[in-house]
């Protein structure tokens, strides 16, 4: 595989954008100002209506753009930039949200991290909320079969240094992680299922039972401005994710896992409809109910494979 000069491996980061052009504007200018020698950004456009494809390549006309027009989801939508990375060799993939600010040296410090250790398919980075910059967000993260199957370490913790040191973790969160080619071709692609939520925990555990490993990499710092696309504890989100939790636990959980995710369920709903009504959201908890209902009953094709990319999307 091709290496930049000074033998920094190619990586190729891809910034997924839906109807959100001011994020995204901060998002690329922040990835631009990274030390990395051998970074290409890519911006994919995920059927916005909001002018930010045509504003990306206003503010920043080097950077590479596909537009569908239509909404694939983020397993879609990553998928045609993943495809572009893997068919013109990059050696790295980094798929991103489009509401986040990197360090400078976060690159550096993946690729690094990635090298040491020859195992990580994936590696992540240590992530802040935006507005509180020293809080947690996540250090890495855990699966598990309950009504949500990931939980991020240090969430709302204030950083004390208890996270400093490189280890493998369950899994990365799609925030931002940095993707080796060869897990990538070894998992396959990023399953479109999945149409949000939890399709970063899914390519994780077919990234492991590929044999690959997940890492994190403590001295790469981002701040995660925390969904504002997808939205707070709202109808919507929780449908979404009620429905892919319950894909998740089908596709991967034994009779244990089984067993967890039912009880977690059965206490978890109805705390969340207590705390909820007096706020008059319980919309949202009956939401992630018909969610999981409708995740139950899905159809569940098998996960994707690797694909040269197909004619859709615009370059």
């Amino acid at each position: 595989m091709s290496a930049a000069a000074g033998g920094a491996p190619r990586v190729l980061g891809i910034v997924l954008n839906y109807n959100g052009r001011e994020l995204t504007l901060a998002t690329v200018a922040s990835l631009l100002a990274l030390d990395y020698p051998a970074l290409e950004v890519l911006v994919v456009d995920n059927g916005s209506t909001d002018g930010s494809d045509a504003a990306v390549a206003v503010r920043f006309p080097r950077v590479r753009r596909v537009r569908t027009e239509a909404n694939l989801g983020i397993s879609g939508g990553l998928n045609l930039g993943f495809r572009v990375g893997l068919d013109e060799g990059f050696e790295f993939l980094m798929p991103m949200n489009n509401d986040i600010e990197v360090a400078p040296d976060l690159l550096t410090h993946l690729v690094a991290a990635a090298r040491e250790h020859p195992g990580a398919g994936c590696v992540g980075p240590k992530c802040y909320y935006h507005a509180d910059r020293d809080l947690l967000w996540s250090a890495g993260g855990v699966l598990r079969f309950r009504e949500a199957v990931t939980r991020e370490r240090g969430m709302g913790e204030r950083d004390r240094g208890q996270y400093d040191r490189d280890e493998r973790v369950g899994y990365v969160n799609g925030a931002l992680m940095l993707i080796r080619r060869e897990a990538m071709l070894a998992a396959g692609l990023w399953d479109p299922v999945y149409h949000v939520s939890v399709e970063d925990a899914d390519w994780c555990q077919r990234m492991k039972r590929a044999g690959w490993e997940c890492w994190y990499a403590h001295r790469a710092r981002l701040w995660h401005m925390v969904s504002p696309t997808t939205g707070g504890y709202t109808a919507g989100r929780t449908y979404r994710t009620g429905r892919s939790t319950a894909i998740f636990v089908r596709r991967y959980a034994g009779p244990g896992g089984w067993a967890s995710y039912l009880l977690w369920s059965a206490l978890a709903l109805p705390a969340a409809l207590a705390r909820e009504l007096p706020r008059r959201n319980g919309g949202a908890v009956l939401a992630k109910y018909r969610g999981m209902l409708d995740g139950l009953r899905a159809p569940l094709p098998p996960a994707p494979g690797v694909t040269r990319n197909p004619a859709g999307g615009r370059k």
